[in-house]
């Protein structure tokens, strides 16, 4: 289960509106407790995709057959992954997991999503329509490679 606040999906939802029609990503910061995540803090973080990049990946197909862009690819800059783990370490925090938005397309991982996962995040992913939420679902990665969708509860 993951615990998010109202503010925090609202950022969130706000972050994939107004990068549509490209592919938002970013950062959940907070606690982890067994099987449960609280996530403390949403950091929104840049697409940082660029077509050379399909170059050294594997050959994933895109799911909606668009060329590879950032309308239906995401990467963080690994120098801002390395940056924010070292400050959430200074406040005793983790990186609990990944958001990124699914422009026109559903909020189940896509092929590239469950390649590039790991295990121990949860993966939020938004789904947009036209530019307008459709829905918010949240994921990790089994050890089988697979997807199982995690509970998304709201707390004040």
């Amino acid at each position: 289960m993951i615990y998010l606040s109202h503010q925090q999906l609202q950022q969130i939802h706000r972050h994939a509106e107004i990068t549509y029609p490209e592919e938002c990503c970013g950062l959940l910061l907070g606690n982890l407790e067994s099987e449960d995540k609280q996530v403390v803090e949403v950091r929104e973080t840049e697409n940082s995709w660029t077509s050379e990049m399909s170059d050294n990946l594997p050959n994933i197909p895109s799911s909606n057959q668009q060329p590879l862009s950032k309308k239906n690819r995401f990467t963080i800059d690994p120098y801002t992954l390395l940056q924010v783990q070292k400050e959430v370490r200074d406040r005793n925090l983790n990186i609990i997991g990944i958001y990124h938005s699914h422009p026109n397309y559903p909020a189940i991982p896509s092929t590239f999503d469950r390649e590039i996962a790991w295990s121990h995040y949860s993966y939020l992913i938004v789904s947009l329509k036209q530019g307008k939420l459709i829905e918010i679902r949240s994921w990790k990665v089994e050890e089988n490679r697979q997807f199982q969708e995690e509970i998304i509860t709201i707390v004040a």
